[in-house]
């Protein structure tokens, strides 16, 4: 026991001993950048060995809950704390971040939904439409407004209805939001007709062959807090195409809401108006315990922060350990809707790691600035000089990389709607490996980057060791650079 306390903090004193004969040199040159020497100290520490240990640990934690770590249970409460606890012991500045999330939710009666004028109709549930799980219950009568709708529909492009904030311009808070399927998810439309005012919504299917007729879904979103329901193409269709059509809605349901916390880490050091936020989704699905989604980053990211603990940082760094990610990216969403306008610009950019590890794994980097101009936009300004700083790590080891849309199915999401700047690394999910992929990476083309992913065998077998460390070294060198030099963000 002495013997092993003696090395920490031999280690520790030499570390420190290091920082600061570095600290107290001259400005160095362009070519040898005092970030620079901060990152290869960091990346020489943080590894795929000791990030594997972050992940044993999270391996005990699902086997001992039910093999799991999903948002709600215990799985989840001991992976928080299990964070929280390392980081504690470092010396962070440690959160427990509030967030809600859909616990329960029971439909008690069939929902209405009533063509009240200028003629009468009533549409039938389970046939005409149905309740979006989970709605809030409410009874409203009110006038239908249309938001962007494309009728008749087209095969491409696909409805866009209710997909941004403007679709909303002039929309008279307090009527019910007549929305179209198509392009973005429901959550979306669901959660900017709620912004707009909305005092209740109505989706309707898009219209094209194959998509006409309602079915249940669950959202995982509530937060508009009014009834919605989810209509088949004729329903909307018919709404849309009557002038002044009012109708009454009417969910009846009970809706019980659980809280979970996002774990938020911050270093003691660095300016406070200039923030480099690291984040990573804590939570699994319930089929499994999630090791490479996302047990993978979040082991990588932990690992980080341990090890610059001991960093005199120019730049506060914020590390962050999301809730919920896995029903709707709740940790992230509540987490950037609660920050103030001055909280928010105080965030410099966003660095988020989802999946790093994927045992057939390609290696990449979110697309910041839309260079093979398909799929997704480009991210806000500054996305592109952090996809620059992440290929430059690749470049230096001789290693490949390709490009990966923001395609908002991470934690990401929410930092780009406010205009936060995000890039990351992301090595495959359920898509398929391309031969292309196979020839720059290895592995196997036509087969799946994770054949267990959201499955029981995402286990601690799941896990590539080579890409967790090459991926645990691309993360602790952009997080080192960035805490001392953010001056490429614009």
């Amino acid at each position: 026991m002495r013997t092993h306390l003696r090395k920490g903090v031999a280690g520790a004193v030499s570390v420190a001993t290091t920082l600061a004969l570095l600290l107290a040199q001259p400005a160095p040159a362009a070519a040898t950048p005092i970030d620079d020497a901060f990152a290869k100290i960091l990346v020489k520490q943080v590894t795929g060995a000791n990030a594997k240990k972050h992940l044993n640990a999270l391996q005990a934690i699902a086997d001992a809950n039910g093999g799991n770590r999903a948002a709600g249970t215990p799985g989840y409460a001991a992976s928080r704390d299990y964070v929280a606890n390392k980081l504690r012991k470092a010396g962070y500045k440690v959160t427990l971040d509030p967030i809600n999330f859909v616990q329960g939710w029971t439909e008690n009666n069939p929902p209405t939904l009533e063509l009240t004028a200028p003629t009468s109709k009533a549409y039938v549930p389970g046939t005409d439409f149905v309740s979006f799980e989970p709605s809030p219950a409410g009874d409203v009568t009110a006038q239908v407004q249309a938001v962007d709708l494309t009728l008749p529909p087209t095969p491409t492009p696909s409805s866009t209805s209710g997909c941004e904030t403007s679709d909303f311009d002039g929309f008279v808070a307090g009527r019910i939001a007549l929305i179209q399927r198509g392009t973005c998810a429901f959550a979306t439309k669901v959660r900017n007709a709620g912004f707009a005012g909305a005092s209740g919504i109505i989706i309707f299917n898009e219209g094209q062959p194959g998509r006409t007729d309602p079915f249940p879904l669950d959202l995982g979103e509530w937060r508009a807090g009014v009834p919605m329901v989810f209509a088949g193409f004729a329903v909307g269709n018919e709404l849309a195409g009557t002038p002044g059509a009012t109708v009454r809605l009417k969910v009846d349901a009970t809706l019980t809401l659980g809280t979970d916390h996002n774990v938020i880490a911050e270093t003691r050091t660095g300016n406070a108006k200039n923030i480099v936020m690291v984040g990573a989704h804590l939570d699994s699905v319930p089929e499994g315990p999630g090791i490479n989604d996302n047990g993978s980053g979040t082991a990588a990211i932990l690992e980080t922060a341990l090890q610059m603990k001991l960093f005199p940082v120019k730049n506060k760094v914020r590390f962050a350990f999301w809730a919920a990610e896995e029903i709707g990216l709740l940790g992230s969403d509540q987490y950037v809707e609660g920050l103030t306008a001055s909280e928010r610009d105080r965030i410099k950019l966003y660095l988020n790691f989802d999946m790093v590890a994927s045992p057939n794994y390609a290696y990449k980097l979110y697309d910041g600035d839309d260079s093979d101009a398909e799929g997704s936009p480009a991210g806000p300004p500054g996305s592109a000089q952090i996809e620059k700083q992440l290929e430059r790590f690749f470049d230096r080891r001789g290693l490949g990389h390709v490009g990966t849309d923001f395609d908002g199915r991470s934690d990401y999401g929410p930092f780009i709607a406010v205009g936060i700047p995000a890039g990351g690394i992301f090595t495959g999910a359920e898509g398929i490996k391309t031969p292309e992929e196979a020839a720059l990476f290895g592995g196997t083309a036509g087969v799946a980057y994770d054949v267990c992913y959201h499955q029981a065998c995402d286990t601690l077998t799941n896990v590539d060791a080579t890409a967790l460390d090459v991926n645990s070294d691309a993360i602790a060198d952009s997080v080192a650079r960035f805490a001392f030099n953010t001056s490429a963000i614009p």
